[in-house]
């Protein structure tokens, strides 16, 4: 029985933190647009972009 006394209080308090972390979340815009990520991975680019140290070693040679 005293274990409750703890437990509870503990247990409100990671409830508390979990809806201010949703919030936050909802609020930074991390819930916006979900379809796009899904649709993105099937669109088919023209040509892959390449990173800034590829395109160097290909001039430098």
């Amino acid at each position: 029985m005293d274990s409750l006394y703890l437990l509870i209080p503990v247990a409100l308090l990671l409830v508390a933190l979990g809806i201010k972390l949703l919030l936050w979340a909802i609020d930074n815009g991390q819930y916006e647009d979900l379809d796009k990520e899904a649709w993105r991975i099937l669109s088919d680019d023209k040509s892959p972009e390449r990173s800034d140290s590829e395109a160097e070693s290909k001039t430098d040679d």
